[in-house]
């Protein structure tokens, strides 16, 4: 057998049922890769290995009493630290929840665990997730595992590293503007932003915005869709319930799909923004790729009002910010963004917020329909490669920091804004060897579309193989 951490997860969840490996191997092997190789990579903020010990235990007994088991029996995982884990500290990315210890934990959380997954601990996030690089003053900076001196991205920066750079096999992350997506881009991971309603935020988490939603992070699209269908569907009370598939997720990834008519753009959503050649050449191999496989692939001007878009974005993004409740006493041990971040959705009125809203929801419906004859949009995921540690606030101007994470990621928030669900697909690496994903999204609901492309592509430029050196 390979290397335990060479198996994709669902080839783990079969060693485990067949004998060939235990749930305890594997949680000591990652434990082991955790202990060597974590403090360069900053994917965790705090580990659950006695736990995780104490749950593999358990399910190998489970495997030897021939009990019943779910599909993803014993496989490690890890939980992002934006979502409750109780019992579990869970920071979010700050200094003001550093000693936060909640008593319950996200309806996602619970879903994993029942679908067999046991969790190493709780990775690296931003304060509240804002950002879309994950450095804090509660954990090491979240670093690519291609290259330690750039960032991993964000908000699920630790969850991306880690799985990159093989602590995991796979890693829960959520997606509020790109949070998925780009950390995807910049590992070399297949990440998945779902439909909006796909996965429930409960039991405490709102979604007045429609914005962020749970996903999957992952080395393999099987993985990915294998974990997909262990998170998804709504929970009683949710506000929004995206329809089911037909079948699993994990069946669409073995299913190619039918000739499709894809739309592709790159002009950016953001005003002065500069699209690297990289990126450029990423986008165009893609393209080429999708021809080659018998898709019809067409260039479309940008179906989406940018004058509209952004500036609601920025009001509503703003106002979540400040809508997380810190005590007063604490707000000081905020960081500079997110106070920038807070006090300007605080100086917004009631009118203001659903103004946006109501701004936002009309250019989104104009954009689906302008979209609507094809059956998947290509962009760019992000518009540069990996950028170096504390690039976006090395000048300590948070109006710039939000300019810098604007042009850097000017695609990724139009689909959270949308609720289409988004993938990013990791088929280029750079010249200087570094990830450089692209972004395939879907009609709304469409998430199998999506599954089944991508697998496609995957199987005709396979990056399985691609691993960073330390791997």
């Amino acid at each position: 057998m390979a290397d335990l951490h060479d198996l994709t997860a669902l080839e783990q969840a079969r060693a485990i049922r067949t004998g060939e490996t235990s749930s305890t191997d594997l949680v000591e092997h990652y434990g082991q890769r955790i202990a060597k190789h974590d403090a360069d990579i900053g994917g965790f903020v705090t580990l659950t290995l006695e736990t995780a010990r104490e749950q593999a235990a358990a399910a190998d007994r489970a495997v030897a009493g021939k009990q019943a088991l779910p599909p993803l029996h014993g496989v490690p995982i890890a939980i992002k630290d934006l979502n409750m884990t109780e019992g579990v500290p869970t920071k979010l990315g700050s200094r003001a929840f550093d000693d936060f210890v909640p008593p319950f934990s996200d309806y996602v959380v619970e879903k994993l665990r029942a679908a067999g997954t046991i969790s190493l601990g709780k990775t690296n996030t931003p304060e509240f997730g804002l950002p879309c690089y994950s450095e804090t003053d509660v954990a090491p900076p979240a670093r690519t595992p291609w290259d330690l001196s750039k960032s991993a991205g964000g908000s699920s920066g630790g969850a991306a590293a880690a799985t990159a750079a093989g602590l995991v096999p796979w890693a829960q992350g959520s997606d509020g503007g790109g949070s998925v997506r780009i950390p995807a881009s910049v590992c070399g991971l297949f990440g998945i932003k779902v439909s909006r309603g796909r996965i429930s935020r409960g039991p405490l988490q709102g979604d007045v915005t429609g914005l962020s939603w749970d996903g999957p992070l992952a080395r393999t699209v099987r993985d990915a869709a294998a974990m997909l269908d262990a998170m998804a569907g709504p929970m009683p009370g949710d506000p929004h319930w995206a329809a089911p598939p037909a079948q699993s997720f994990l069946s669409y990834a073995d299913a190619p799909p039918p000739r499709l008519r894809v739309a592709r753009t790159r002009e950016p959503v953001v005003a002065g923004t500069e699209v690297h050649p990289h990126v450029v050449e990423a986008y165009d191999a893609a393209s080429e790729l999708l021809a080659a496989l018998g898709h019809e692939v067409v260039d479309i001007a940008p179906p989406y009002d940018a004058g509209q878009l952004i500036p609601s974005f920025e009001v509503v993004w703003s106002v979540t910010a400040a809508g997380v409740p810190v005590a007063p006493e604490r707000e000081e041990l905020l960081l500079p963004l997110t106070r920038w971040l807070r006090e300007r959705g605080r100086s917004m009125s009631a009118t203001d917020f659903t103004g946006a809203m109501s701004t936002m929801q009309a250019a989104t419906r104009m954009g689906i329909a302008a979209t609507a004859e094809y059956d998947v949009l290509l962009t760019p995921t992000v518009a540069r490669p990996p950028v170096p540690i504390g690039y976006f606030r090395e000048t300590g101007d948070p109006v710039e920091e939000f300019e810098r994470m604007k042009r850097f990621t000017p695609w990724t928030a139009v689909f959270n804004m949308t609720g289409q669900p988004a993938v990013n697909v990791p088929l280029h690496w750079s010249p200087d060897g570094l990830p450089i994903g692209v972004m395939l999204v879907g009609r709304p609901a469409d998430e199998a579309t999506l599954i089944s492309l991508s697998a496609q592509l995957e199987e005709a430029r396979p990056w399985r193989h691609r691993h960073p050196a330390m791997w």
